[in-house]
């Protein structure tokens, strides 16, 4: 078996204490950083349009028919399941909803190519693939699920 060990030993006092914290840390970011995003859809807030302004947005730029009901869904998953998130309350359902909204997000920016400075599909790609994460992992230790006892 091939031994490892840390270019830096004396690190492994605050690897080992910072350890636990790794996961959480990575969590609330992820939950916490998606929520301004809902906010600005579903209520105007960070600069953004609200749900009319949005809503014409998504049904004239994105081509949605129904473009109050797609800020409204997209809105939701953002704000509400990005809460969810952060806390870890029904982390893993609500990361399968977050990571498939966002596959679909990424999508409208294919034609825009990988990078994101150019509208490109990298930035929705990076997130679906870290909230995917929750849906294998759960919220883990320091979460919601863990407090009442359920592993969602």
């Amino acid at each position: 078996m091939l031994q490892t060990s840390l270019i830096f030993d004396f690190l492994d006092p605050v690897y080992g204490t910072l350890k636990e914290y790794a996961d959480p840390a990575l969590r609330l970011t992820a939950g916490g950083f998606l929520i301004p995003h809902g906010a600005q859809k579903l209520f105007g807030w960070f600069g953004g349009y609200g749900l009319e302004g949005t809503a014409g947005y998504f049904e004239g730029t994105l081509g949605f028919s129904n473009g109050l009901l797609a800020v409204l869904a997209s809105g939701s998953i953002e704000f509400f399941g990005g809460a969810l998130l952060a806390f870890g309350l029904f982390t893993r359902p609500v990361a399968a909803i977050i990571a498939g909204f966002l596959l679909v997000a990424l999508t409208f920016h294919f034609g825009n190519g990988f990078i994101w400075t150019d509208l490109g599909y990298e930035y929705p790609l990076m997130w679906a693939i870290l909230v995917a994460t929750f849906m294998v992992r759960g919220g883990g230790r320091y979460s919601l699920d863990r407090l009442i006892g359920k592993e969602f």
